[in-house]
């Protein structure tokens, strides 16, 4: 690493991105970037698509045009007689543009594209007009038709919704007007992401709002800009006066609409019929059938078999197939293509580097980590001991205030030492069915590898747990999970999915361990012992997985933000925050730690 000191004001820029786009802009994308450039930037720079309703209706709506031949008679032998194209093709080499013309009609040696849009068309004084956006899309198709020779004055926009065709001139005002906004789009394409739009009424609809964040986002650099020190100002752009930190819009919904799937049982043999995947015991008898369009990962517990095809669909749908061991040690993951950020990837990779950085975010990290240890005993212990409660308070500031990574370490194992010599006072005891129970819920300290009770064989499987859901998390956003800041490379171990579940252990891992002792969904009778290890039994796992799931599913209020999300959308909301945080967008990165 380098020992370069960490410097005074906000992250340095990332490092300038070689030509990535295509040698053509797509029409398609020329609308984009009038609509929001920072959702042109998406699509079109970094490749990210996030299908919606109105996606979907739109590909139905679609569906005849680009069924079409995409033939089109030449320029030059068009006369009289009228002709009616389907998904025509055409590019300009001169503007570097390309359009996929979704119906040409041509007459009288005269061509009209007629593109087809989902929405309504907008209302004015003057009549029906196109949307800007719309527009510009339009003028673009007009550019590759004229620069193949076809002659073009008008084009025509049919919006779906309410069955009506709104008319455009093809004026030469609004042709130099389309030049300078594909001129502007190539621009953006080679620079960093666009600011966010401010409170803007297309956010709500976009289909990458939750993948932008806008308004968290603006909240964060308005927090940053009335910031004292001034030292994590990022823009030197911004207005002299800012509004105050406003709460943010809840652009997403608060749960995912989709749950994950838990195969526990060894000799299952998992394949796959139509959109469905069928799980068969050992004597090929069907157990149960999974929707595809339900799920949102898979998780392998032990010797369970998949087939293929099972794993092609699950690809494909972008669904992660997660490997355990029996015991539940996550070994990894099979995940389709769907990470193509390769640019948050080089700011990870650069910065990974870069001592003074991985101090910076490390020292943020384990002080999160320790705030929100200090509210589980607050929230949770019978008698809170004060002592302890007053010692964890004071080593929070001291872990921001860290000279070194291994200071840092020191800090964060004496409060877990302190931590975990009060976790007994969070678990209420319960007598086991039987007269004399092999095994008790009795927690004397934190033990692993192997746990050698039942308490330490929950966290152990909590934590495994948690690594898991962190890594399908940043693979999501397209981070490697496996190259840390905090938590250092080593052969196998997902070290940045490691550092983000930190601030989490004690919210997510050991809240679901104390909800299944304090609850019973899980007894002393789901043990077993091996040796000096112990472990839990199958039913004792699936118990414990659906205490688990309960705690990810469970609402929390965002701190900065102010609205409700799932723990498991929480994940999510983080990882793009670190990422926002690597890009340079935002100064710091935003912990959670809980009220």
């Amino acid at each position: 690493m380098s020992a370069a000191p960490a410097p005074a004001t906000a992250l340095t820029a990332p490092a300038p991105k070689p030509e990535a786009a295509p040698d053509y802009m797509p029409a398609r994308m020329v609308n984009e970037f009038v609509y929001c450039p920072r959702l042109f930037y998406y699509e079109w720079v970094e490749g990210i698509f996030r299908a919606s309703a109105e996606t979907e209706e739109g590909k139905a709506q679609h569906r005849r045009a680009d069924q079409g031949s995409g033939a089109l008679p030449a320029a030059e032998t068009l006369g009289e007689d009228k002709i009616h194209g389907r998904s025509v093709t055409l590019a300009s080499d001169r503007h570097r543009v390309i359009a996929k013309l979704d119906v040409i009609e041509a007459e009288d040696g005269w061509v009209v594209p007629v593109d087809y849009k989902h929405g309504r068309p907008r209302e004015t004084d003057a009549g029906l007009e196109l949307w800007p956006a719309d527009l510009a899309q339009l003028a673009v198709q007009a550019m590759v038709l004229r620069d193949n020779g076809y002659q073009c004055r008008e084009g025509v926009a049919y919006y779906w919704k309410t069955r009506q065709r709104a008319r455009v001139e093809f004026t030469d005002e609004l042709m130099a007007q389309t030049l300078a906004q594909i001129e502007a789009a190539w621009t953006t394409a080679a620079g960093p992401i666009p600011a966010p739009l401010e409170d803007s009424p297309k956010c709500p609809g976009c289909s990458l709002a939750p993948i932008c964040l806008p308004d968290e986002t603006n909240v964060l650099l308005r927090r940053a800009a009335q910031d004292d020190a001034g030292q994590y100002l990022l823009f030197e752009s911004l207005p002299a006066k800012i509004p105050p930190a406003a709460a943010a819009r809840p652009l997403m919904t608060p749960r995912d609409d989709f749950k994950p799937a838990y195969l526990n049982t060894a000799g299952l043999r998992v394949g796959l019929s139509g959109g469905v995947l069928t799980v068969k015991d050992k004597e090929g008898k069907k157990v149960q059938d999974i929707r595809l369009v339900e799920l949102n990962q898979l998780n392998l517990m032990g010797n369970i078999q998949i087939t293929t095809q099972a794993v092609q669909a699950l690809c494909e749908a972008e669904v992660p197939v997660c490997y355990f061991s029996g015991g539940g040690w996550f070994y990894g993951m099979t995940l389709g293509m769907n990470t193509k950020n390769v640019f948050l990837r080089q700011a990870q990779y650069r910065l990974a580097e870069e001592g003074w950085f991985c101090l910076r975010l490390s020292r943020r990290l384990v002080a999160g980590k320790i705030r929100n240890q200090r509210t589980m005993l607050l929230r949770n212990h019978v008698e809170p001991p004060e002592a302890t409660l007053e010692e964890l308070r004071r080593m929070a500031p001291r872990a921001e205030d860290a000279a070194s990574l291994e200071s840092l370490l020191g800090i964060e194992g004496n409060a877990a030492r302190l931590y975990f010599s009060a976790f007994a006072g969070m678990l209420k005891q319960t007598e086991a069915a039987e007269e004399t129970p092999q095994f008790n819920f009795d927690f004397e300290g934190r033990n692993r590898r192997p746990p050698r009770d039942p308490v330490n064989a929950l966290l152990s499987l909590a934590y495994s747990m948690l690594a898991k859901d962190w890594t399908i998390a940043c693979y999501a956003v397209g981070f490697d999970p496996m190259l840390g800041f905090y938590h250092q490379p080593r052969f196998g171990r997902p070290a940045l999915a490691l550092d983000m579940m930190e601030p989490f252990r004690a919210l997510i891992a050991d809240s679901a361990v104390l909800s299944a002792i304090n609850t019973r969904m899980v007894t002393p009778e789901a043990f077993v012992r091996a040796g000096n290890s112990v472990a839990l039994t199958a039913e004792g796992r699936k118990a414990f997985y659906r205490a688990y799931e309960l705690r990810m599913d469970s609402l929390v209020t965002h701190p900065l933000f102010e609205y409700r999300v799932s723990y498991r959308r929480l994940l999510e909301i983080q990882a793009r925050l670190l990422a926002r945080y690597l890009q340079g967008e935002i100064g710091e990165y935003p912990v959670f730690v809980t009220r």
